[in-house]
């Protein structure tokens, strides 16, 4: 008689090992987080000026040194980031600036904001801010519903309240980190096939 435990976990198993699976997991990531990190890549380029502005005041900025050469190098990372991604080129190589992008990001600009990136009163990681910005948010709901076209302000989703917590950028560094150890995936990546030409001893069996 089989064992329905032995039949599953031997089941997991293969799945765990199939380089067409991992090949799928690796071009998902890469197709999600591509279109992110180009996006914001091509929101720092066009508006660079301002950027290094914000790296470098200690006002209303994040206080940054040397604000130019951050700003050029997390513009690069992002923008090159997004085009390896893409293409499947020298993945694991673009994911390291780009996690490094990731942690400097939490830790300047989101971690005072607390994990939410979205404000949530019933999530157990609301943060001192949530009531009061919760109450903002009705107030202006109200305000919208007596004065606006709520209806029609409202028909693609409801207006909420961000919170700039470190959530999403926490996220996008726990997916680089596994695209670090998955690498570009199979045939539809341009590691495989540099691999495949320079290096076919050290290809995945």
């Amino acid at each position: 008689m089989i064992n329905p435990f032995v039949f599953a976990q031997s089941l997991m198993d293969k799945l765990h090992t199939s380089l067409t699976l991992q090949s799928i997991v690796s071009l998902s990531l890469r197709l999600y987080l591509a279109p992110i990190y180009l996006m914001a890549g091509m929101h720092k380029a066009n508006g660079f000026s301002n950027v290094v502005q914000w790296f470098g005041n200690q006002e209303w900025g994040l206080g940054l040194p040397f604000p130019t050469v951050m700003a050029f190098l997390a513009t690069g990372a992002e923008l090159f980031g997004a085009c390896a991604l893409i293409l499947g080129f020298a993945v694991r190589w673009a994911t390291i600036p780009l996690m490094i992008t990731m942690i400097v990001a939490a830790t300047t600009v989101h971690w005072q904001h607390g994990w939410q990136a979205i404000h949530d009163l019933h999530s157990p990681w609301a943060n001192e801010h949530a009531t009061g910005a919760m109450e903002r948010l009705e107030k202006a709901k109200e305000i919208l519903q007596t004065h606006g076209h709520y209806d029609w302000l409202t028909e693609y989703g409801n207006f909420v309240v961000s919170n700039n917590g470190i959530e999403w950028a926490a996220t996008y560094f726990i997916m680089l980190l596994a695209l670090f150890f998955l690498g570009g995936g199979r045939y539809v990546s341009v590691d495989y096939w540099i691999r495949r030409k320079y290096m076919p001893n050290s290809l995945p069996r």
